[in-house]
């Protein structure tokens, strides 16, 4: 574990920062402050390898007996964090509550107050609609891979995605593209990265691990006027231009009067099953 080193001279360690569901950590906020928030690259690395993403705990709004929730709190406590400050936004960006005091105990109270409000119950469908929540959170298809796990929860095994990203920023990332761009499939995509250990993790293979288990489940169709066809589809997924398209093209790989889930903001909420 390294951390920044001003850590060591500090006579107290406090955090501030919001609370959202995230993707594979469970929730933002707490103890992300220190791991990943000061944290050293290797420290971040290893902490986003391959076998914690691949854990089954690892997903939205869980924290239990998640490896990765785990060690992001062994090092909050290595770092002696004793004092937070978190808040929950709305989609306005308001602060509607605010959560104070002990790392674990406060932040714990905060995320369930967030589950609350954003915890749904699994509707499964041939079809899952969703976006990415938006700019910013829109702006390239790294981004968009979090708003896609929400629908992979709710689509059915061979159904369809259509994400609405702008992705005016394309990828996002070239090491991210380059995993599918030079891949023959998903699956050979998630076979190189779980074969990487622990502390080899290379940087974005986690996005690139979660984006190729999402299309071995499914066709994700990305509909975006902001980002060129081929780019998405040597990433293996399929593009549309408008909404209306990217239905159309879900048909064609379900049927035309198959069921679909919308979920309008795919990073906002926590799909139980």
């Amino acid at each position: 574990m390294w951390l920044n080193s001003l850590i060591d001279w500090a006579d107290l360690v406090v955090a501030e920062g919001f609370i959202e569901p995230h993707f594979f950590a469970g929730f933002s906020g707490g103890r992300k402050s220190i791991l990943p928030g000061i944290a050293y690259a290797e420290t971040v690395l290893a902490n986003h390898c391959s076998e914690f993403i691949a854990n089954q705990y690892a997903t939205t709004g869980n924290m239990v007996n998640n490896p990765i929730n785990q060690d992001m709190i062994y090092a909050s406590q290595k770092a002696g964090l004793k004092f937070i400050l978190n808040v929950v936004l709305d989609s306005n960006k308001k602060i509607i509550g605010a959560f104070a005091g002990d790392p674990e105990k406060a932040h714990q109270v905060g995320c369930d107050f967030v589950k609350q409000l954003a915890q749904v119950k699994a509707v499964p469908a041939p079809i899952v609609i969703t976006s990415n929540g938006g700019y910013p959170l829109d702006q390239n298809i790294y981004q968009a891979v979090k708003g896609m796990t929400a629908a992979e929860a709710c689509v059915e095994q061979g159904g369809a995605i259509v994400i609405v990203a702008s992705c005016i920023d394309r990828h996002g990332g070239d090491r991210f593209y380059e995993w599918f761009a030079n891949a023959t499939s998903p699956v050979h995509v998630m076979n190189k990265i779980l074969a990487i250990p622990r502390n080899q993790t290379l940087p974005d293979q986690w996005q690139a691990q979660i984006l190729s288990r999402v299309l071995q489940k499914c066709t994700v169709i990305l509909v975006t006027d902001m980002c060129p066809p081929e780019l998405i589809e040597n990433m293996h997924m399929t593009h549309a231009y408008t909404l209306e398209e990217g239905i159309k093209k879900a048909e064609l790989i379900t049927s035309p009067n198959a069921d679909i889930t919308v979920i309008p903001d795919g990073v906002g909420v926590i799909i139980r099953q």
